[in-house]
């Protein structure tokens, strides 16, 4: 029978989208919030230690806290064509990426980062990004097969 783990993260992190004609398109920052679905099956063999376990919880929170938080958690992150490049210099906690730096597509680069690194055993069915108290994007693998 499969069973459906989730591990919840936060992370502070600023962003600025050029070329918006909203608020959001100056450097303004968000307390995140994600949360990571994966799949799988218990593991029911006695002897081991994680009998019963799809995966234990701490292996989630490594491959978060190695692959995720350190290029999301407390950066600046801005477009490669940012209007604001010149800054990038002189703040080490700035990341230039290749995407406009919406909630939707952090959330996108965060789906392909888990997949690639998931725990053994599992699969990624569901990502949460929260943005605001009442703003999140939300991946689904049903959506994407």
């Amino acid at each position: 029978m499969n069973v459906r783990i989730t591990k919840q993260f936060n992370f502070e992190a600023a962003h600025a989208l050029d070329g918006y004609e909203g608020k959001c398109k100056d450097i303004h920052g968000h307390s995140y919030h994600l949360k990571v679905t994966f799949l799988g099956k218990p593991k029911n063999d006695n002897e081991l230690s994680d009998c019963g376990m799809v995966v234990d919880f701490g292996e989630v929170k490594k491959v978060v806290k190695t692959y995720i938080l350190p290029i999301f958690d407390h950066r600046l992150i801005l477009r490669k064509d940012t209007r604001f490049q010149e800054i990038a210099p002189i703040n080490e906690r700035i990341r230039l990426v290749d995407y406009q730096p919406t909630c939707e597509n952090m959330l996108i680069e965060i789906v392909q980062i888990l997949q690639t690194n998931k725990p053994k055993g599992t699969k990624l069915v569901k990502a949460f990004l929260r943005e605001t108290a009442n703003s999140y994007a939300e991946w689904l693998a049903e959506d994407n097969s």
